[in-house]
């Protein structure tokens, strides 16, 4: 896996896909399965959702270069995980699923540092 050089030519949504397809190569190789990426809706966006045995999981990928200011854990405050709760709902929904009778965690996976490779957290049911 190449891994990605931060360089202030590249846009930021451009180095956050990209940090994101690292994390989803990771949490590939832990077993888990792909199941959609970049779902939208009108109450935010999940980076990843994936399969693990038969738990839905939805997970946020956050990238720091330094750990300045809580680093890249800290960066998945309440809103954003309230929003991340919105619109796993919305994606229930539309796959004709409910939160009730559907197998759900919520995942983050936070990526600091430019060392290669770069220091890796996966925390399961972070919220």
């Amino acid at each position: 896996m190449r891994w990605i050089r931060s360089n202030k030519q590249c846009s930021s949504r451009t180095t956050g896909t990209a940090w994101e397809q690292v994390a989803e190569h990771f949490l590939s190789e832990q077993g888990l399965v792909s199941v959609d990426k970049n779902f939208h809706s009108r109450f935010g966006e999940i980076d990843l959702i994936m399969q693990d045995d038969d738990c839905l999981v939805f997970i946020e990928v956050k990238f720091r270069q330094k750990s300045n200011f809580g680093g890249a854990i800290n960066a998945v405050n309440h809103t954003k995980q309230q929003k991340l709760h919105q619109t796993a709902k919305f994606f229930l929904q539309q796959h004709g699923l409910n939160e009730y009778n559907t197998s759900c965690r919520f995942d983050v996976v936070a990526i600091e540092g430019t060392t290669n490779p770069p220091n890796i957290t996966w925390l399961k049911n972070a919220f």
